[in-house]
């Protein structure tokens, strides 16, 4: 058996469109990051009507799929914490950095 690895919080989202920000913090129990070329986060989701997620609950970086990002190890995120921001159509992990 192997010990649980601490997931990285979502210090900051200031994607306001996404259902699961209540007022600049990402309700989601865990958050997936990245796409072949960007590393967007994967559990946007615009629902203007819909607040989702979990009061209390901050998120977590469930996974990565960016091997290359210079925080990724194995597909998981080793930053102490990542931000999300805006991006064109989506949300994206500002945290990310180029190895």
């Amino acid at each position: 058996m192997t010990a649980a690895m601490e997931m990285p919080r979502v210090q900051e989202c200031v994607v306001a469109a996404c259902a699961y920000n209540h007022t600049g913090d990402c309700h989601a129990f865990a958050i997936t990051i990245g796409s072949l070329d960007h590393a967007h986060c994967h559990t946007f989701i615009e629902m203007p009507a819909v607040r989702a997620g979990l009061d209390g609950q901050i998120a977590q970086v469930g996974a990565c799929q960016r091997a290359d990002c210079r925080h990724n190890e194995q597909l998981e995120c080793q930053a102490p914490a990542i931000r999300v921001g805006p991006d064109a159509d989506m949300a994206d992990c500002m945290t990310y950095d180029h190895r």
